[in-house]
C-alpha cells in the first residue's frame, strides 16, 4: 500500500517540484496540495493522508496553526507532520515539533533523501535527521525563555524505558540503541512506544522534547 502524501506550500512551483520528486516513487502518492494552512487541515482530513509535507509561512492560517489542528485532533491521529524550512535552524520549526510534528526537512533536499524521510515519518519509528533535530533542540532549549511547557515526571517509566528515553533523545536510531544495549531492535521500539503512552507523547519528536525540558537530558552549549 502507497504512503499517502499532502503537499502544503503557498507556492505552486514548490508543490509541482515535490509532487515530481515524490511520484519517481513507486511506493509513495501524492493524494493533494493546499496553498494554506485552512486547507491543508480540510484536506489532510478528506484525503485521509498519512504524511503532510507542510511548509511554516503560508498566508491566512500558517503552517504552525496548521499542524496544531491536525496533531489534537483525534480523528487525524494517524498523520505525520513533516514540516518543509529553507532553514534547517529555524525558531517556527522548534515550535512546530512542540506541535506534533514528526520532524523537518529542508527545501533542498535531495529525490532519495524526500522519499526515506517521508516513509520514515509515515511509520513513525524514528526522528529525520536525529542529529540536526538534537542540535535544533539544543539550541532553543538552552537559549532565554525557551521553557514553557511543565516538566513531566518521569517516574512512571521503568528504568529500561528511560534508559531507552535518554538514548533515542541523544540522536540514535533503534539499530544503534539497539546495539548499545545489547536488545532487539523491536524491544528498542517496544520501550520507546511505552514510554510515549505514559508521558503523552504523540511520536518521537515529542518524547525528544520531553527529556530535555524534563531534565533527563542537557543541551550542550553550541
Amino acid at each position: 500500500m502507497s504512503v499517502r502524501v499532502l503537499l502544503a506550500d503557498d507556492q505552486a512551483l514548490v508543490r509541482t517540484g515535490f509532487r515530481v520528486l515524490i511520484d519517481t516513487a513507486p511506493d509513495l502518492e501524492v493524494v493533494g496540495e493546499a496553498a494554506d494552512g485552512e486547507e491543508a487541515v480540510r484536506l489532510a482530513r478528506e484525503t485521509a493522508a498519512d504524511v503532510v509535507l507542510m511548509d511554516i509561512r503560508m498566508p491566512g492560517t500558517d503552517g504552525l496553526a496548521a499542524t496544531r489542528q491536525i496533531t489534537a485532533d483525534q480523528d487525524m491521529a494517524g498523520v505525520r507532520v513533516l514540516v518543509l524550512t529553507t532553514f534547517e535552524i529555524d525558531e517556527y520549526v522548534f515550535a512546530a515539533l512542540r506541535a506534533g510534528a514528526s520532524g523537518f526537512l529542508g527545501k533542498s533536499v535531495e529525490a532519495h533523501e524526500l522519499h526515506e524521510a517521508i516513509r520514515v515519518v509515515a511509520r513513525g519509528e524514528a526522528l529525520l535527521s536525529p542529529a540536526a533535530v538534537k542540535g535544533l533542540i539544543s539550541r532553543f532549549l538552552a537559549s532565554p525563555g525557551a521553557g514553557g511547557h511543565p516538566p513531566k515526571d518521569l517516574a512512571v517509566l521503568t528504568e529500561r524505558e528511560l534508559e531507552v528515553m535518554t538514548l533515542v533523545a541523544t540522536g540514535l536510531t533503534n539499530e544503534e540503541i539497539a546495539g548499545r544495549l545489547g536488545i532487539s531492535r523491536m524491544t528498542v521500539k517496544t520501550h520507546a512506544n511505552r514510554a510515549m503512552l505514559k508521558l503523552g507523547a504523540h511520536d518521537r519528536a515529542q518524547l525528544v522534547i520531553i527529556a530535555y525540558e524534563s531534565g533527563l537530558v542537557r543541551p550542550r552549549t553550541l
